[in-house]
């Protein structure tokens, strides 16, 4: 099946678009606070340095979006699409960061949202990896719908493997 991984998506509010290589000074803006990574998997990624792999296998995901308030035009922070499987019909969801300024105001909801209206077109299952630490974003997903599926050790681009639960959401599931 032939589809894109990497769309502009929208709605009201908010805008999907596709991550480029100029893009890295104002998503690394972003990501350049300690607390917006202090229950990931990789708590030292608000160092430039290490930004810059992360960066790095966004841009080779070929499904890496920066996220953009419309009304500001300001970047609020990234997710992707990744790991396509024909197979299994499923794909994954995840990367996803957000600046402070953006937490606790639906924002990752909506984003979620446009995201599964559109992938949901053509697989009917979605995964998310998420940090065993990472509280915020395993309630995140409960809220939209995901059920904890299974535990596994995950190898990040250029960095240590470290244990991951999955999540997902299915298709038919979604009201």
């Amino acid at each position: 099946m032939k589809f894109s991984i990497q769309p502009v998506l929208e709605n009201q509010e908010y805008q999907l678009i596709p991550l480029q290589q100029g893009d890295f000074e104002c998503v690394y803006e972003v990501a350049s606070d300690p607390r917006v990574w202090e229950q990931h998997p990789n708590k030292d990624r608000y160092k430039r340095e290490v930004f810059e792999n992360f960066f790095k296998g966004a841009m080779e995901s070929g499904g890496a979006f920066k996220i953009i308030e419309k009304s500001s035009g300001d970047v609020l922070g990234s997710t992707r699409f990744y790991n396509f499987d024909e197979a299994e019909n499923r794909i994954f969801i995840g990367y996803t960061f957000y600046g402070t300024k953006s937490w606790g105001k639906g924002i990752n909801p909506q984003v979620k949202k446009l995201m599964l209206d559109y992938i949901f077109q053509f697989v009917d299952k979605v995964h998310f990896h998420i940090g065993k630490e990472n509280f915020r974003s395993q309630t995140a997903l409960e809220r939209i719908g995901g059920k904890k599926i299974a535990e596994e050790e995950v190898a990040y681009f250029a960095e240590p493997t470290r244990t991951n639960f999955v999540y997902e959401i299915k298709k038919e599931n979604r009201s």
